[in-house]
């Protein structure tokens, strides 16, 4: 059974960091494409970034420059650095595992504000 488990999620004012984690487990990690989605309240569900197999980052416009995707593939886990935090960053963040279809983390909530 396929599980992602994310922790790292929380209230950060204006400016802040977090760094959020997903440890996966029941998968050959590294054959995997993963990454990030996050959700704001009544919009829906955007890509922020992604690190397939080969390791080429991509990253949504509103966060480059201030978000990094990076994954430990003996670790089985990939992390979210995300710097410079703005109040538009506010959301429920997803990770997700991918091959031959997605799979999701529980998406822990990240709440921007002074």
């Amino acid at each position: 059974q396929v599980q992602l488990v994310e922790s790292g999620g929380g209230l950060v004012q204006p400016g802040g960091s977090l760094r959020l984690s997903c440890a996966a487990s029941g998968i050959i990690f590294s054959f995997y494409s993963v990454g990030w989605y996050r959700q704001a309240p009544g919009k829906q569900r955007a890509l922020v970034a992604q690190i397939p197999r080969g390791g080429y980052t991509h990253y949504a416009d509103s966060v480059k420059g201030r978000f990094t995707v990076s994954r430990d593939n003996a670790q089985s886990t990939v992390y979210l650095q995300m710097n410079y935090l703005k109040p538009e960053d506010t959301a429920v963040y997803y990770c997700y595992a991918s091959a031959d279809k997605p799979h999701w983390g529980q998406g822990p909530q990240v709440t921007v504000s002074s």
